[in-house]
């Protein structure tokens, strides 16, 4: 990690960020100008390979691992940033779940809609005026009120996530009263991503559909999409979609 100047750096926090999108978002946004910290949940040597290649490319970053449906670990986690950087200027809500292995019912929506509200709120005091909070979603979950058929197994993802979007809009009045700006960022499925990979082991038909109307955005335009968001000048609560052309065509 560089420390030089850190008070002329923007501080970036990305959950979920020791792979896929999230790791591909952290080396986007990673340079002499913007310092991010890669958050992880258990997979350190992952997002340590992540802050490695990003200081190799004369970025800057740092690696902090805690579990978003922790209450506890998220605590601490903001409070290292809070003693290391004295503020947060954005935060990316990457991280989610609900497909792995043995997840419990539950998880999904403790982690997609809790765990989402929860690090905004306790995070929301560190960032300055000025600041953004993005979240990252799916058109499966973002359109989820156009009953449209989902992969197998994907519905409490998606059901969670998009309870986690309405939860954080609701927040928006706090957002503004901060000059905190909010966006959300929607993407079809998103080609070379664990999330595609196990959709593909669950349901082959259901990915091979999604490709069948067009190449699926690939993960460097997803991440490319997230780090534009950051500055974007759109009002609070705007969303940015990414692919799934036959979402957008019936209306947003």
């Amino acid at each position: 990690m560089t420390r030089s100047s850190p008070s002329r750096r923007r501080i970036v926090l990305i959950t979920g960020a020791s792979r896929g999108v999230g790791a591909a978002t952290a080396q986007q946004l990673a340079g002499p100008g913007t310092h991010v910290v890669v958050n992880y949940r258990e997979k350190r040597k992952r997002a340590l390979t992540v802050v490695d290649g990003i200081v190799a490319a004369g970025g800057s970053a740092s690696a902090m691992g805690a579990d978003l449906s922790d209450p506890t670990a998220v605590t601490a986690m903001l409070d290292e940033i809070r003693a290391e950087f004295g503020r947060l200027d954005v935060l990316v809500l990457n991280a989610s779940g609900g497909l792995e292995r043995g997840a419990d019912p539950g998880y999904a929506l403790r982690l997609n809609r809790d765990a989402q509200v929860r690090t905004a709120t306790l995070a929301l005091p560190l960032i300055p005026a000025g600041g953004r909070i993005v979240f990252v979603t799916s058109h499966q979950a973002h359109f989820l009120d156009r009953g449209r058929p989902l992969p197998p197994g994907y519905e409490p993802v998606a059901a969670s996530k998009r309870a986690g979007e309405h939860a954080l809009r609701a927040l928006i009045p706090d957002f503004h009263a901060h000059g905190v700006g909010f966006v959300v960022v929607s993407g079809d499925m998103i080609d070379g991503t664990i999330v595609v990979r196990l959709l593909e082991r669950r349901d082959p038909a259901a990915v091979a559909l999604r490709r069948a109307g067009g190449p699926l955005p690939t993960l460097g335009q997803f991440a490319d999409a997230i780090a534009e968001s950051i500055d974007a000048p759109v009002p609070h609560g705007h969303t940015i979609y990414i692919g799934g052309h036959d979402y957008l065509t019936a209306g947003v």
